[in-house]
Protein backbone atom coordinates (compact mmCIF):
# COMPACT_ATOMS: atom_id res chain seq x y z
CA UNK A 1 0.00 0.00 0.00
CA UNK A 2 1.11 3.54 -0.76
CA UNK A 3 1.55 6.03 2.05
CA UNK A 4 0.29 9.60 1.62
CA UNK A 5 3.87 10.88 1.21
CA UNK A 6 5.67 11.88 -1.98
CA UNK A 7 8.43 9.39 -1.20
CA UNK A 8 5.95 6.52 -1.27
CA UNK A 9 3.71 7.81 -4.09
CA UNK A 10 6.60 8.68 -6.42
CA UNK A 11 7.88 5.11 -6.12
CA UNK A 12 4.74 3.72 -7.76
CA UNK A 13 5.60 2.27 -11.18
CA UNK A 14 3.74 4.02 -13.99
CA UNK A 15 1.24 1.57 -15.55
CA UNK A 16 2.85 0.33 -18.77
CA UNK A 17 -0.01 1.28 -21.10
CA UNK A 18 0.78 4.98 -20.82
CA UNK A 19 4.34 4.77 -22.14
CA UNK A 20 3.22 2.43 -24.92
CA UNK A 21 0.38 4.75 -26.01
CA UNK A 22 2.63 7.69 -27.05
CA UNK A 23 -0.18 9.87 -28.43
CA UNK A 24 -3.32 11.36 -26.91
CA UNK A 25 -5.84 14.10 -27.64
CA UNK A 26 -6.63 16.88 -25.15
CA UNK A 27 -10.08 18.53 -25.31
CA UNK A 28 -10.63 22.00 -23.77
CA UNK A 29 -14.39 22.60 -23.61
CA UNK A 30 -16.44 24.69 -21.22
CA UNK A 31 -18.28 27.98 -20.73
CA UNK A 32 -15.22 29.78 -22.16
CA UNK A 33 -16.25 28.18 -25.48
CA UNK A 34 -19.21 30.60 -25.61
CA UNK A 35 -17.34 33.89 -25.97
CA UNK A 36 -14.66 31.80 -27.77
CA UNK A 37 -12.53 34.91 -27.94
CA UNK A 38 -8.86 35.32 -27.06
CA UNK A 39 -8.37 32.38 -24.73
CA UNK A 40 -9.97 29.91 -22.32
CA UNK A 41 -8.73 32.38 -19.67
CA UNK A 42 -11.39 34.80 -20.92
CA UNK A 43 -13.05 35.39 -17.54
CA UNK A 44 -9.75 36.17 -15.80
CA UNK A 45 -8.45 38.45 -18.56
CA UNK A 46 -11.76 40.32 -18.77
CA UNK A 47 -12.70 40.68 -15.10
CA UNK A 48 -9.44 40.44 -13.16
CA UNK A 49 -6.74 41.79 -15.48
CA UNK A 50 -9.21 43.94 -17.43
CA UNK A 51 -7.22 43.48 -20.64
CA UNK A 52 -8.38 45.96 -23.23
CA UNK A 53 -9.34 43.58 -26.09
CA UNK A 54 -11.55 41.58 -23.71
CA UNK A 55 -13.21 44.61 -22.11
CA UNK A 56 -13.84 46.11 -25.54
CA UNK A 57 -15.22 42.82 -26.87
CA UNK A 58 -17.77 42.71 -24.03
CA UNK A 59 -18.68 46.42 -24.24
CA UNK A 60 -19.28 46.14 -27.98
CA UNK A 61 -21.21 42.88 -28.09
CA UNK A 62 -23.05 42.42 -24.78
CA UNK A 63 -25.45 44.54 -22.72
CA UNK A 64 -24.16 46.43 -19.65
CA UNK A 65 -24.15 44.28 -16.51
CA UNK A 66 -23.74 41.06 -18.50
CA UNK A 67 -21.75 38.70 -16.26
CA UNK A 68 -19.60 35.66 -17.07
CA UNK A 69 -22.26 33.50 -15.39
CA UNK A 70 -24.68 34.70 -18.09
CA UNK A 71 -22.62 32.74 -20.63
CA UNK A 72 -23.62 29.51 -18.83
CA UNK A 73 -27.08 29.09 -20.43
CA UNK A 74 -25.52 29.90 -23.84
CA UNK A 75 -23.21 26.86 -23.58
CA UNK A 76 -25.76 24.76 -25.43
CA UNK A 77 -23.93 21.77 -27.02
CA UNK A 78 -26.88 21.13 -29.39
CA UNK A 79 -24.59 19.58 -32.03
CA UNK A 80 -22.59 17.48 -29.55
CA UNK A 81 -22.60 13.89 -30.76
CA UNK A 82 -20.32 11.79 -28.55
CA UNK A 83 -20.23 8.96 -31.10
CA UNK A 84 -19.00 11.33 -33.80
CA UNK A 85 -16.30 12.66 -31.46
CA UNK A 86 -15.24 9.11 -30.61
CA UNK A 87 -14.97 8.23 -34.31
CA UNK A 88 -12.75 11.26 -34.98
CA UNK A 89 -10.58 10.39 -31.96
CA UNK A 90 -10.23 6.82 -33.23
CA UNK A 91 -9.31 8.05 -36.73
CA UNK A 92 -6.55 10.24 -35.24
CA UNK A 93 -4.55 7.21 -34.13
CA UNK A 94 -4.57 8.51 -30.54
CA UNK A 95 -4.51 5.92 -27.76
CA UNK A 96 -5.99 8.14 -25.05
CA UNK A 97 -8.15 11.23 -24.63
CA UNK A 98 -8.21 13.80 -21.81
CA UNK A 99 -11.37 15.93 -21.45
CA UNK A 100 -11.53 19.07 -19.28
CA UNK A 101 -14.11 17.98 -16.71
CA UNK A 102 -13.68 21.39 -15.03
CA UNK A 103 -11.43 24.34 -15.91
CA UNK A 104 -10.44 27.26 -13.66
CA UNK A 105 -13.91 28.79 -14.21
CA UNK A 106 -15.36 26.09 -11.92
CA UNK A 107 -18.08 24.91 -14.34
CA UNK A 108 -18.27 21.10 -14.32
CA UNK A 109 -19.18 19.15 -17.48
CA UNK A 110 -20.97 16.60 -15.30
CA UNK A 111 -23.81 17.12 -12.82
CA UNK A 112 -21.61 17.54 -9.81
CA UNK A 113 -23.41 17.77 -6.50
CA UNK A 114 -20.56 20.02 -5.31
CA UNK A 115 -21.09 22.59 -8.10
CA UNK A 116 -24.73 23.49 -7.67
CA UNK A 117 -26.23 25.37 -10.64
CA UNK A 118 -22.79 25.77 -12.26
CA UNK A 119 -22.61 22.51 -14.19
CA UNK A 120 -23.70 21.13 -17.57
CA UNK A 121 -26.69 19.21 -16.16
CA UNK A 122 -28.28 22.19 -14.35
CA UNK A 123 -27.29 24.89 -16.85
CA UNK A 124 -26.76 25.04 -20.62
CA UNK A 125 -26.85 21.64 -22.32
CA UNK A 126 -28.76 19.99 -19.41
CA UNK A 127 -26.68 16.87 -20.20
CA UNK A 128 -23.89 14.93 -18.54
CA UNK A 129 -21.22 15.56 -21.17
CA UNK A 130 -18.54 13.55 -19.34
CA UNK A 131 -20.77 10.47 -19.15
CA UNK A 132 -21.72 10.70 -22.83
CA UNK A 133 -18.15 10.97 -24.08
CA UNK A 134 -16.88 8.29 -21.68
CA UNK A 135 -19.54 5.85 -22.92
CA UNK A 136 -18.87 6.51 -26.62
CA UNK A 137 -15.08 6.32 -26.27
CA UNK A 138 -15.39 3.01 -24.42
CA UNK A 139 -18.00 1.53 -26.77
CA UNK A 140 -16.47 2.56 -30.10
CA UNK A 141 -12.69 2.80 -29.59
CA UNK A 142 -9.78 1.28 -27.69
CA UNK A 143 -8.72 4.68 -26.32
CA UNK A 144 -8.07 5.14 -22.62
CA UNK A 145 -10.44 7.75 -21.17
CA UNK A 146 -8.94 10.51 -19.02
CA UNK A 147 -10.13 13.64 -17.25
CA UNK A 148 -8.50 17.00 -16.63
CA UNK A 149 -9.55 18.71 -13.40
CA UNK A 150 -8.56 22.14 -12.14
CA UNK A 151 -7.77 22.22 -8.43
CA UNK A 152 -8.48 25.91 -7.98
CA UNK A 153 -11.21 28.22 -9.29
CA UNK A 154 -10.38 31.87 -10.06
CA UNK A 155 -13.39 33.51 -8.42
CA UNK A 156 -14.75 30.93 -6.00
CA UNK A 157 -15.38 32.87 -2.75
CA UNK A 158 -14.22 29.94 -0.61
CA UNK A 159 -10.93 29.72 -2.49
CA UNK A 160 -10.44 33.50 -2.30
CA UNK A 161 -11.11 33.39 1.45
CA UNK A 162 -8.52 30.60 1.93
CA UNK A 163 -6.02 32.53 -0.19
CA UNK A 164 -6.55 35.64 1.97
CA UNK A 165 -5.74 33.46 5.00
CA UNK A 166 -2.48 32.40 3.28
CA UNK A 167 -4.02 28.91 2.88
CA UNK A 168 -4.05 28.30 6.63
CA UNK A 169 -7.78 27.55 6.25
CA UNK A 170 -8.91 24.79 3.87
CA UNK A 171 -12.61 25.46 3.23
CA UNK A 172 -12.34 25.23 -0.56
CA UNK A 173 -10.49 21.93 -1.01
CA UNK A 174 -12.53 20.12 1.65
CA UNK A 175 -15.95 21.28 0.40
CA UNK A 176 -15.37 21.56 -3.36
CA UNK A 177 -12.16 20.44 -5.05
CA UNK A 178 -11.45 17.14 -3.29
CA UNK A 179 -15.08 15.93 -3.21
CA UNK A 180 -15.22 16.56 -6.98
CA UNK A 181 -12.09 14.50 -7.56
CA UNK A 182 -13.47 11.56 -5.60
CA UNK A 183 -16.76 12.00 -7.46
CA UNK A 184 -15.30 11.84 -10.99
CA UNK A 185 -13.06 8.87 -10.16
CA UNK A 186 -15.90 6.85 -8.63
CA UNK A 187 -18.43 7.83 -11.27
CA UNK A 188 -16.42 7.72 -14.50
CA UNK A 189 -13.34 5.65 -13.59
CA UNK A 190 -10.92 7.70 -15.71
CA UNK A 191 -7.53 6.11 -16.39
CA UNK A 192 -5.80 9.50 -16.39
CA UNK A 193 -6.28 12.22 -13.82
CA UNK A 194 -4.73 15.31 -15.37
CA UNK A 195 -4.55 17.79 -12.50
CA UNK A 196 -3.89 21.52 -13.06
CA UNK A 197 -4.24 24.95 -11.50
CA UNK A 198 -2.74 24.89 -8.00
CA UNK A 199 -3.57 28.56 -7.36
CA UNK A 200 -0.08 28.97 -5.82
CA UNK A 201 -1.18 26.84 -2.88
CA UNK A 202 1.05 23.99 -1.61
CA UNK A 203 0.09 20.33 -2.03
CA UNK A 204 -0.61 20.15 1.73
CA UNK A 205 -3.47 22.65 1.25
CA UNK A 206 -4.95 20.45 -1.50
CA UNK A 207 -4.20 17.22 0.42
CA UNK A 208 -2.87 15.88 -2.88
CA UNK A 209 -0.89 13.05 -1.27
CA UNK A 210 -3.97 11.89 0.65
CA UNK A 211 -6.06 11.82 -2.52
CA UNK A 212 -3.34 10.06 -4.55
CA UNK A 213 -2.84 7.41 -1.84
CA UNK A 214 -6.58 6.65 -2.06
CA UNK A 215 -6.41 6.68 -5.88
CA UNK A 216 -3.51 4.19 -5.98
CA UNK A 217 -4.69 1.97 -3.10
CA UNK A 218 -8.47 1.84 -3.03
CA UNK A 219 -10.03 3.54 -6.06
CA UNK A 220 -11.74 1.54 -8.83
CA UNK A 221 -8.87 2.46 -11.20
CA UNK A 222 -5.99 1.79 -8.76
CA UNK A 223 -4.16 -0.61 -11.12
CA UNK A 224 -4.38 1.32 -14.39
CA UNK A 225 -4.68 5.00 -13.48
CA UNK A 226 -1.88 7.44 -14.33
CA UNK A 227 -1.48 10.96 -12.96
CA UNK A 228 0.55 14.00 -13.92
CA UNK A 229 2.69 16.31 -11.77
CA UNK A 230 0.46 19.34 -11.08
CA UNK A 231 -0.63 18.74 -7.49
CA UNK A 232 0.38 21.96 -5.73
CA UNK A 233 3.04 24.67 -5.88
CA UNK A 234 6.46 23.06 -6.33
CA UNK A 235 5.24 19.60 -7.38
CA UNK A 236 5.43 20.19 -11.15
CA UNK A 237 8.31 18.30 -12.77
CA UNK A 238 9.12 16.81 -9.33
CA UNK A 239 6.23 14.68 -8.01
CA UNK A 240 3.31 12.59 -9.22
CA UNK A 241 3.18 10.21 -12.18
CA UNK A 242 4.43 11.49 -15.53
CA UNK A 243 5.99 14.98 -15.73
CA UNK A 244 4.55 17.83 -17.81
CA UNK A 245 7.04 20.47 -16.55
CA UNK A 246 5.32 23.27 -18.52
CA UNK A 247 2.82 23.70 -21.33
CA UNK A 248 4.27 22.88 -24.79
CA UNK A 249 7.26 21.22 -23.11
CA UNK A 250 9.60 19.69 -25.69
CA UNK A 251 13.17 19.40 -24.32
CA UNK A 252 14.68 17.86 -27.48
CA UNK A 253 16.77 15.39 -25.48
CA UNK A 254 16.18 12.23 -23.44
CA UNK A 255 14.80 12.66 -19.91
CA UNK A 256 15.28 10.15 -17.07
CA UNK A 257 11.58 10.30 -16.08
CA UNK A 258 8.45 9.66 -18.18
CA UNK A 259 7.09 12.96 -19.49
CA UNK A 260 4.36 14.40 -21.69
CA UNK A 261 4.36 17.29 -24.15
CA UNK A 262 0.89 18.87 -23.93
CA UNK A 263 0.43 21.34 -26.76
CA UNK A 264 -2.25 22.98 -28.89
CA UNK A 265 -3.03 22.83 -32.61
CA UNK A 266 -4.15 26.49 -32.27
CA UNK A 267 -0.82 27.89 -31.14
CA UNK A 268 -2.43 30.79 -29.22
CA UNK A 269 -5.21 29.16 -27.26
CA UNK A 270 -6.46 25.91 -25.70
CA UNK A 271 -10.14 26.83 -26.04
CA UNK A 272 -11.89 27.48 -29.37
CA UNK A 273 -11.42 30.95 -30.90
CA UNK A 274 -13.97 32.08 -33.48
CA UNK A 275 -11.61 34.69 -34.89
CA UNK A 276 -8.48 32.52 -35.23
CA UNK A 277 -6.85 32.94 -38.67
CA UNK A 278 -5.58 29.86 -40.49
CA UNK A 279 -1.95 30.84 -39.80
CA UNK A 280 -2.50 30.33 -36.06
CA UNK A 281 -3.13 26.61 -36.59
CA UNK A 282 -0.09 24.35 -36.74
CA UNK A 283 0.30 22.62 -40.10
CA UNK A 284 0.35 18.82 -40.29
CA UNK A 285 4.13 18.95 -40.95
CA UNK A 286 4.57 20.76 -37.61
CA UNK A 287 2.43 18.20 -35.79
CA UNK A 288 4.28 15.18 -37.21
CA UNK A 289 7.58 16.84 -36.27
CA UNK A 290 6.36 17.43 -32.69
CA UNK A 291 5.18 13.83 -32.39
CA UNK A 292 8.41 12.34 -33.72
CA UNK A 293 10.72 14.56 -31.62
CA UNK A 294 8.66 13.95 -28.47
CA UNK A 295 8.50 10.15 -28.81
CA UNK A 296 12.18 9.76 -29.71
CA UNK A 297 13.06 11.59 -26.47
CA UNK A 298 10.84 9.29 -24.38
CA UNK A 299 7.77 11.52 -24.12
CA UNK A 300 4.09 11.27 -25.02
CA UNK A 301 2.37 13.90 -27.14
CA UNK A 302 -0.98 15.26 -25.92
CA UNK A 303 -2.41 17.32 -28.79
CA UNK A 304 -5.20 19.75 -27.89
CA UNK A 305 -8.36 20.74 -29.74
CA UNK A 306 -11.05 23.19 -28.59
CA UNK A 307 -14.65 22.34 -29.58
CA UNK A 308 -17.30 25.04 -30.13
CA UNK A 309 -19.99 26.01 -27.60
CA UNK A 310 -22.55 24.08 -29.67
CA UNK A 311 -20.48 20.88 -29.51
CA UNK A 312 -18.71 20.74 -32.86
CA UNK A 313 -15.09 19.77 -33.49
CA UNK A 314 -14.16 22.45 -36.04
CA UNK A 315 -13.27 21.10 -39.47
CA UNK A 316 -9.66 22.34 -39.22
CA UNK A 317 -9.14 20.30 -36.01
CA UNK A 318 -10.84 17.26 -37.50
CA UNK A 319 -8.63 17.47 -40.59
CA UNK A 320 -5.42 17.70 -38.55
CA UNK A 321 -6.44 14.73 -36.38
CA UNK A 322 -7.32 12.60 -39.40
CA UNK A 323 -4.01 13.57 -41.06
CA UNK A 324 -2.04 12.44 -37.99
CA UNK A 325 -4.06 9.21 -38.08
CA UNK A 326 -3.25 8.67 -41.76
CA UNK A 327 0.46 9.19 -41.02
CA UNK A 328 0.33 6.77 -38.07
CA UNK A 329 -1.35 4.09 -40.19
CA UNK A 330 1.91 3.85 -42.16
CA UNK A 331 4.44 4.77 -39.46
CA UNK A 332 2.75 3.59 -36.26
CA UNK A 333 5.28 0.80 -35.68
CA UNK A 334 7.96 3.45 -35.22
CA UNK A 335 5.83 5.23 -32.58
CA UNK A 336 3.58 2.94 -30.50
CA UNK A 337 5.28 0.72 -27.93
CA UNK A 338 8.75 1.99 -28.83
CA UNK A 339 11.62 2.86 -26.49
CA UNK A 340 14.22 5.59 -26.95
CA UNK A 341 17.31 4.42 -28.82
CA UNK A 342 20.91 5.20 -27.73
CA UNK A 343 20.82 8.25 -30.06
CA UNK A 344 17.71 10.44 -30.28
CA UNK A 345 18.54 12.29 -33.47
CA UNK A 346 21.12 11.86 -36.20
CA UNK A 347 24.55 13.48 -35.98
CA UNK A 348 25.04 13.91 -39.74
CA UNK A 349 21.62 14.60 -41.26
CA UNK A 350 19.29 17.03 -39.46
CA UNK A 351 15.60 16.15 -39.16
CA UNK A 352 16.23 12.43 -38.56
CA UNK A 353 14.91 11.02 -35.25
CA UNK A 354 15.31 7.51 -33.86
CA UNK A 355 13.09 5.13 -31.92
CA UNK A 356 13.64 1.48 -31.02
CA UNK A 357 11.08 -1.35 -31.33
CA UNK A 358 12.18 -3.83 -28.61
CA UNK A 359 9.96 -6.75 -29.71
CA UNK A 360 11.30 -6.78 -33.28
CA UNK A 361 14.75 -5.47 -32.36
CA UNK A 362 14.32 -2.78 -35.01
CA UNK A 363 15.85 0.67 -35.07
CA UNK A 364 13.48 3.19 -36.67
CA UNK A 365 15.01 6.22 -38.39
CA UNK A 366 12.22 8.72 -39.04
CA UNK A 367 13.25 11.41 -41.53
CA UNK A 368 11.20 14.55 -42.07
CA UNK A 369 12.76 15.75 -45.34
CA UNK A 370 13.02 13.55 -48.43
CA UNK A 371 16.52 14.26 -49.84
CA UNK A 372 16.60 15.66 -53.39
CA UNK A 373 19.52 13.36 -54.22
CA UNK A 374 17.51 10.27 -53.28
CA UNK A 375 20.38 9.30 -50.95
CA UNK A 376 20.03 9.47 -47.18
CA UNK A 377 23.16 9.50 -45.04
CA UNK A 378 22.86 8.36 -41.44
CA UNK A 379 25.71 8.97 -39.01
CA UNK A 380 24.51 6.86 -36.07
CA UNK A 381 23.69 3.24 -37.04
CA UNK A 382 26.52 0.69 -37.26
CA UNK A 383 25.55 -1.59 -40.15
CA UNK A 384 26.81 -5.15 -40.66
CA UNK A 385 27.53 -6.41 -44.15
CA UNK A 386 25.28 -9.28 -45.19
CA UNK A 387 23.13 -8.91 -42.05
CA UNK A 388 21.64 -5.43 -41.84
CA UNK A 389 18.39 -4.91 -43.72
CA UNK A 390 16.75 -1.58 -44.50
CA UNK A 391 13.07 -1.21 -45.26
CA UNK A 392 10.93 1.86 -45.93
CA UNK A 393 7.64 1.63 -43.99
CA UNK A 394 4.76 1.19 -46.44
CA UNK A 395 7.05 0.07 -49.31
CA UNK A 396 7.64 -3.58 -50.23
CA UNK A 397 11.21 -3.87 -51.55
CA UNK A 398 14.34 -3.86 -49.36
CA UNK A 399 16.57 -0.82 -49.87
CA UNK A 400 20.22 -0.85 -50.94
CA UNK A 401 22.80 0.62 -48.55
CA UNK A 402 26.54 1.06 -48.05
CA UNK A 403 28.36 1.20 -44.71
CA UNK A 404 30.55 4.19 -43.88
CA UNK A 405 33.58 3.01 -41.90
CA UNK A 406 33.04 2.27 -38.19
CA UNK A 407 29.73 4.04 -37.93
CA UNK A 408 27.16 5.37 -40.34
CA UNK A 409 25.58 4.27 -43.59
CA UNK A 410 24.30 5.64 -46.87
CA UNK A 411 20.88 4.46 -48.02
CA UNK A 412 19.49 4.64 -51.56
CA UNK A 413 15.82 5.62 -51.35
CA UNK A 414 13.44 4.30 -54.01
CA UNK A 415 12.66 6.66 -56.89
CA UNK A 416 8.98 7.35 -56.37
CA UNK A 417 6.54 9.94 -57.67
CA UNK A 418 4.63 11.90 -55.02
CA UNK A 419 1.62 9.62 -55.71
CA UNK A 420 3.71 6.49 -55.09
CA UNK A 421 5.09 7.63 -51.73
CA UNK A 422 3.70 5.51 -48.84
CA UNK A 423 2.78 8.69 -46.96
CA UNK A 424 3.52 12.40 -46.70
CA UNK A 425 5.17 14.64 -44.09
CA UNK A 426 7.73 12.12 -42.78
CA UNK A 427 8.98 8.59 -43.50
CA UNK A 428 10.37 5.67 -41.50
CA UNK A 429 13.36 3.49 -42.31
CA UNK A 430 13.26 0.22 -40.39
CA UNK A 431 16.79 -1.07 -39.74
CA UNK A 432 17.25 -4.67 -38.58
CA UNK A 433 20.54 -6.18 -37.33
CA UNK A 434 22.37 -2.93 -36.63
CA UNK A 435 24.57 -2.45 -33.58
Amino acid sequence: RYEPTWGSLDARPLPAWFDEAKFGVFIHWGVFSVPSFGSEWFWWYWQKEKREPYVKFMDTNYPPGFSYEDFGPLFTAEFFDANQWADILKASGAKYVVLTSKHHEGFTLWGSKYSWNWNAVDVGPKRDLVAELAASVRNRTDLHFGLYHSLFEWFNPLFLEDATNAFKTRKFPTSKSLPELYEIVTKYQPEIIWSDGDGNAPDTYWNSTGFLAWLYNDSPVRDTVVTNDRWGAGSICAHGGFYTCSDRYNPGHLLPHKWENCMTIDRRSWGYRRDAPLGDYLAIEDLVKQLVETVSCGGNLLMNIGPTHDGRIAVVFEERLRQVGAWLKVNGEAIYGTKPWRAQNDTVTPGVWYTFSPKEGKVNAIFLNWPISGILELGEPQAKLGETQVKLAGYKELLKWVALGEKGMVIALPQLTPQQLPCQWGWTLQLTNVN
